[in-house]
């Protein structure tokens, strides 16, 4: 917990980023019948009916000391698309950083080890040689940052059917679109001390 506390609050350095990272899915539900158009003062109805087309990813970075995010919306939920999404990072949207402050949790797949699985050795190791990795304790995943731009992402932009993962990528790209236009650094208050005094009871008594 204090690894990822003095992380949040170290000084922005663009050759050393910092950025949270996430992952979750979502169930993709078509319509049975065709909704009924809303009159005029009514919202639209919908049938009770409904058929479930599969399930989507969701991989989400939120860089905290710029507000900015990138969504990717995949098929699967493998080491392979973990490792894809995190090149895409690297070489794409953080091409500049010598070495990328990761704040994630420890999922099996989010390790150096699904580098390996996906490219050859020489690649693998090109690509964590720029991860420094940092992962919040055991049920300490509101540590990750991400995790809130995750709620955000689904209060604001999924909380509805969606039947396909194409529509899926269309609305998730607009929300990423608005969110970065409006980006603001995100204020975290949470410190080392406070952890001290209000997480008391997770200290050893010496």
């Amino acid at each position: 917990m204090e690894d990822v506390l003095d992380v949040y609050h170290a000084p922005y350095d663009p050759q050393f980023p910092l950025i949270c990272m996430d992952e979750s899915n979502k169930q993709l539900v078509g319509e049975v019948h065709a909704p009924i158009a809303p009159a005029p003062g009514r919202g639209q109805i919908l049938d009770h009916e409904y058929v479930r087309n599969g399930v989507a990813a969701i991989f989400l970075e939120v860089e905290p000391l710029t507000g900015r995010r990138h969504v990717a919306i995949t098929e699967h939920r493998t080491r392979k698309e973990w490792a894809i999404f995190n090149k895409g990072m690297l070489d794409e949207r953080y091409p500049q950083a010598v070495k990328v402050r990761l704040v994630m949790d420890n999922l099996n797949t989010h390790s150096a080890a699904s580098l390996y699985e996906t490219f050859d050795p020489e690649e693998a190791r090109r690509l964590a040689r720029r991860l420094e990795i940092h992962y919040p304790p055991k049920h300490g995943s509101w540590l990750n940052i991400a995790e809130i731009e995750l709620s955000a992402l689904n209060s604001q932009c999924l909380d509805r059917r969606i039947p396909d993962i194409s529509l899926m990528r269309t609305e998730v790209a607009a929300w990423q679109r608005d969110r970065n236009n409006r980006a603001t650094p995100v204020e975290w208050h949470f410190t080392t001390e406070n952890a001290r005094i209000k997480l008391k009871r997770l200290y050893p008594n010496l």
